[in-house]
C-alpha cells in the first residue's frame, strides 16, 4: 500500500517528504484555502471538483490540475461534462494554467465529451478504455472481411 499526504501545506509535505515513505499528496479547495504558502513547483491535482467555483479557487491557489467528477454528477442528474466545458472557457478566457483532467468517467461517450469541451486530461477505468476500441459495425465489418478472405482463399484452393 502506498502512503499519500492529504495536505495543501508546503512544510507538511516537505517534513513528511523527509521520512521517504511518502508517494504522493492528495488535497482539495478547503485544504488550499487553509494552507499559507504556495506551492513550490510541486505538482497538486486537486480532486473531488464538482462545480467551476472550487477548480477557480484551486488553481488561484496553485493547483497543477483539478479533477470534475463528471459521472459522480451526472449520478445526482447534473451535466457532469457541462462543469468541465465551464472550467475550461473559463481557465481559457483568464489564462488560467491549471489544466483540467476529467475525472469519473464512466463510458466512451464520456471521453468524446471531454475532448471537446477541452478537458486536457480525461481518466478512466481500464473497461472505459477498452470500450473505446470497440464498434458494433465494426465487429460486423470485420465479420464480413473475414468470410470473404475466406472464400477469396476456397476459390484459389
Amino acid at each position: 500500500m502506498k502512503l499519500w499526504l492529504d495536505t495543501a501545506n508546503v512544510e507538511e509535505i516537505r517534513a513528511a517528504a523527509r521520512f521517504g515513505v511518502v508517494s504522493g499528496i492528495t488535497t482539495n479547495p478547503s485544504l488550499w484555502a487553509k494552507a499559507a504558502s504556495g506551492t513550490e513547483g510541486i505538482k497538486i491535482n486537486t480532486t473531488l471538483v464538482f462545480q467551476p467555483n472550487q477548480a477557480i479557487l484551486a488553481a488561484q491557489a496553485g493547483a497543477t490540475y483539478v479533477s470534475p467528477f463528471v459521472g459522480r454528477l451526472d449520478d445526482i442528474s447534473q451535466e457532469g461534462m457541462t462543469v468541465v466545458s465551464d472550467i475550461v472557457e473559463i481557465f481559457d478566457r483568464y489564462h488560467i494554467p491549471a489544466q483540467v483532467l476529467a475525472a469519473s468517467l464512466r463510458h466512451p461517450l464520456h471521453v468524446v465529451q471531454a475532448a471537446k469541451a477541452g478537458a486536457h486530461i480525461a481518466t478512466m477505468p481500464y473497461a472505459v478504455f477498452q470500450a473505446m476500441f470497440k464498434h458494433p459495425l465494426t465487429d460486423v465489418g470485420m465479420q464480413k472481411f473475414l468470410e470473404d478472405a475466406r472464400k477469396a482463399a476456397q476459390v484459389k484452393a
